[in-house]
């Protein structure tokens, strides 16, 4: 009795991750200061300080996470995940018409219109920069192409997400429709904080 043959099927590669180094960065000093100055006021505070700290640091701290941690790009061989502050965006490849960064980083769709990429942020010094570079070979004649690594970082992911897409349209697996998903976790905690605050500030 023979043995079935092996199937044979297409390498997976993890998925591309894009993120800002800044605004993570930044998000885990506000939240270090969050932290000392509320932990400090619920300790020591008298009155209703420590019910006005508590609900300040249940306000704040989803947002600070929101607008600095939580954002990021999954770039995958069949789709694009995208993670901004309230909602998660993933888009199968071939829903994705374009992807284009002028001021900010967006990617369109037919059926979903148009969603930004928070975790992939325009930085017009690294543009500049870069087209200065491009400026010098310009002028010197040279043939080659330029060097990515000396592009924007921008640009680099557009162009690294671009790749994926085109090489994903005709892919079964890459088909489908968009599909968005509200950050539940993050909106609960924050509105819970805000209506904490309002009732302790309007109420004597």
């Amino acid at each position: 009795m023979t043995s079935p043959a092996p199937q044979t099927s297409q390498p997976t590669y993890r998925d591309r991750v894009f993120r800002s180094g800044g605004g993570i960065l930044g998000g885990l000093l506000l939240l270090a200061i969050a932290g000392w100055l509320g932990v400090d006021a619920l300790v020591r505070g008298t009155g209703r300080t420590p019910w006005l700290a508590l609900a300040g640091l249940l306000f704040s701290v989803p947002l600070v996470v929101a607008f600095s941690l939580r954002p990021a790009v999954f770039a995958g061989e069949d789709r694009l995940r995208i993670r901004n502050p309230f909602r998660t965006i993933t888009l199968p490849w071939a829903a994705v018409t374009e992807i284009r960064a002028a001021y900010s980083c967006e990617v369109l769709t037919e059926s979903a219109g148009k969603f930004q990429l928070w975790a992939v942020p325009v930085s017009l010094r690294q543009r500049k920069r870069a087209h200065r570079y491009q400026d010098r070979l310009a002028r010197g004649g040279a043939s080659e192409a330029p060097d990515p690594a000396r592009l924007a970082l921008v640009d680099r992911a557009v162009a690294e997400m671009r790749e994926l897409s085109e090489r994903a349209t005709t892919r079964p697996t890459a088909q489908g429709e968009p599909v968005v998903r509200w950050a539940y976790e993050v909106i609960a905690p924050a509105l819970a904080g805000l209506v904490l605050l309002i009732v302790l500030l309007t109420t004597t």
